[in-house]
């Protein structure tokens, strides 16, 4: 059985709160492709139509079908934004909430929101605290509390307000693990994995080269990211082609899993060892579920 707290979520897509097919998307009538949803009342929506967006969020909540296909987020712009949201009819619909610019400072204010309710939480970790290792591990420990640890379904990392906090924007040859912030997604990555939160990979902002988006997920994917957000529908395919397991990787975790296998042998010619690879093969296997397995699709 897929756990909630680990399972991939592959691409999220944001969608403006206040974009005009937010109630057929929201119900899988319109881009029913996408997993994961993210409907945006931040940086998508200007501080002049956030009003709208509100409006329109509640009209579609209030009509939004209980259960699809899709896990369906929505992210806050600040804790008076989110109080407004949890009193929305039909606000249990959701799974969860996106939290921006989280910190220990702030966290406890959403949280206290929240607490009563059974929705999930995706902070993002996008402020300057990110590139304090300290801070990170101190809001690791709130993270970790009890009752709030089952709550977190992800962390995201916000890659383009970190770069912005350095006077940067993403080159359009690199990847952003050749960037400046390579080093801190390293960091937070030891920081958080080892204690059971999964991070995923900040949005790759161009939509005219889908060789360098290919070259990040596979990256993404060797620090082990859940997900990546999209920014465009077209990105959903090309992000997801990179979760689905390959084959042979299938095959030697299943391997690694199979109780009467040998502690250490050989297979693909490559070393395995069941104590060291498991918690490896067990998440390709759950991904297996999510995004199934074979060949990688090599999409232009």
């Amino acid at each position: 059985m897929l756990n909630r707290l680990t399972a991939p979520l592959g691409a999220s897509l944001y969608v403006p709160a206040n974009h005009k097919s937010l109630s057929q998307i929201a119900n899988g009538d319109k881009l029913e492709q996408a997993r994961s949803l993210i409907f945006c009342l931040e940086d998508a929506v200007a501080e002049r139509d956030l009003s709208w967006a509100l409006f329109n969020l509640s009209v579609v909540l209030a009509h939004m079908r209980p259960n699809v296909a899709a896990e369906r987020f929505v992210r806050v712009r600040s804790p008076e934004v989110l109080a407004r949201v949890l009193a929305m009819p039909g606000v249990e619909k959701l799974d969860g909430f996106v939290l921006p610019k989280v910190t220990r400072h702030n966290f406890e204010t959403y949280f206290r929101l929240v607490r009563d309710t059974g929705h999930a939480l995706m902070p993002t970790l996008e402020t300057v605290e990110v590139f304090d290792e300290a801070e990170m591990r101190q809001l690791r420990a709130l993270f970790d509390a009890p009752g709030v640890r089952t709550r977190i379904r992800a962390l995201r990392i916000g890659g383009n307000d970190l770069l912005a906090l350095l006077g940067l924007r993403r080159p359009r040859n690199v990847t952003i693990y050749r960037t400046p912030l390579g080093p801190a997604i390293a960091r937070l990555v030891t920081t958080f994995r080892p204690y059971g939160f999964v991070l995923t990979a900040p949005v790759f902002e161009y939509l005219d080269l889908p060789e360098l988006l290919d070259q990040e997920m596979q990256e993404d994917l060797a620090y082990g990211m859940a997900g990546k957000t999209a920014i465009h529908p077209s990105q959903i395919a090309p992000i997801e082609a990179h979760f689905k397991v390959k084959a042979h990787d299938l095959a030697v975790a299943r391997a690694i899993l199979d109780e009467s296998s040998p502690a250490v042998f050989k297979m693909n010619e490559a070393m395995c060892e069941v104590a060291t690879h498991r918690a490896w093969a067990e998440r390709m296997v759950e991904q297996s579920q999510v995004f199934g397995a074979g060949d990688a699709l090599r999409l232009p």
